[in-house]
């Protein structure tokens, strides 16, 4: 039989474990988080260049299904392409430091909240399933609002460098010197421009997102269909690629809003007006039939007030 002494030895030998195995997890999330940060942000980068309306290459003329030419704009491919040529390879990484900070800052925020929250909810079994949709949801939406809170400022960092693109300037340079520039010209609320927005547009979506889901769940699949848990387990993805396309509206005016007025030729006339909040730059946009500009890498057409007419 063994003594007390070594069951507590054990008892103290497997805490250490535990612990290192926790750090090793959080640090694995951190590092995937980073990777698909910079994997992915060529993406984000001429997604940005479009969303503030730079054009730099011509259209080429091209036909619909139905045989009606159109006037394509370039794709993704095209634009990258574009951007190695000016600047190199390196150049569709422009604005990555700032991104990958706010990545890794995401991560432990939200990690840091969620648990805090789970402390606090260990009655769901009590509730009903609406109720417990609806709790959860708040609870999402605690987190991503805090965690938006906290990395908004290197999201304007990461735009505003992106941005420079446009006008060719050196502005904002590295994480220091965009927080002592950006400090110097505007204050702490300089880090803030464009969050309302933001915040906006990500509650909208998580409620839109998870109580369609809850519904179509509940009323639309027939429990005596068979694939109805497998068409469950999909409900809440698919809604979300929805659900994401009505809110991108938000995205845009927070992209945009992250540059107006900064000093970058992109927030400037002639290339951007100077509005006086997002409000204002939502109804520019919305007038112009631009909300939704930079929601597609492929098959962009030129604005219909644009075309011009096609001589055979």
């Amino acid at each position: 039989m063994e003594s007390v002494e070594n069951l507590s030895g054990q008892a103290a030998g497997v805490e250490p474990d535990t612990t290192r195995t926790s750090v090793d997890v959080d640090t694995a999330v951190l590092l995937l988080g980073a990777g698909v940060t910079a994997i992915t942000h060529p993406l984000l980068y001429v997604k940005l260049l479009i969303q503030v309306g730079h054009e730099p290459l011509p259209p080429t003329v091209g036909t619909t299904m139905f045989g009606r030419r159109v006037l394509y704009l370039p794709g993704f491919f095209s634009y990258a392409q574009h951007i190695v040529k000016v600047d190199g390879k390196t150049g569709l990484f422009r604005g990555l430091s700032p991104r990958i900070a706010s990545s890794v800052i995401s991560t432990v925020v939200r990690g840091k909240v969620r648990q805090q929250v789970e402390l606090q909810s260990k009655r769901d079994d009590q509730q009903t399933s609406l109720r417990k949709v609806v709790k959860e949801t708040t609870q999402e939406m605690i987190i991503q609002c805090l965690s938006r809170v906290a990395t908004h400022p290197f999201h304007v960092m990461s735009v505003r460098c992106m941005a420079q693109f446009v006008g060719r300037e050196v502005k904002y340079g590295g994480i220091f010197s965009c927080i002592i520039k950006i400090f110097k010209e505007e204050g702490v609320a300089g880090f803030y421009v464009g969050l309302m927005p933001h915040v906006l547009g990500e509650v909208l979506f998580l409620w839109c997102c998870n109580l369609l889901a809850h519904f179509i769940n509940t009323y639309a699949v027939d429990e005596n269909f068979t694939q109805a848990s497998a068409v469950r387990s999909y409900t809440k993805f698919v809604m979300g690629i929805a659900v994401s396309v009505l809110t991108y509206p938000f995205m845009l005016v927070a992209d945009l809003m992250a540059v107006n007025n900064c000093g970058l030729a992109a927030g400037l006339p002639p290339h951007s007006p100077i509005f006086k909040s997002w409000l204002h730059c939502w109804d520019h946009l919305s007038q112009k039939g631009l909300l939704f500009r930079g929601s597609s890498f492929f098959f962009r057409r030129v604005p219909v007030t644009s075309l011009p007419s096609f001589n055979e």
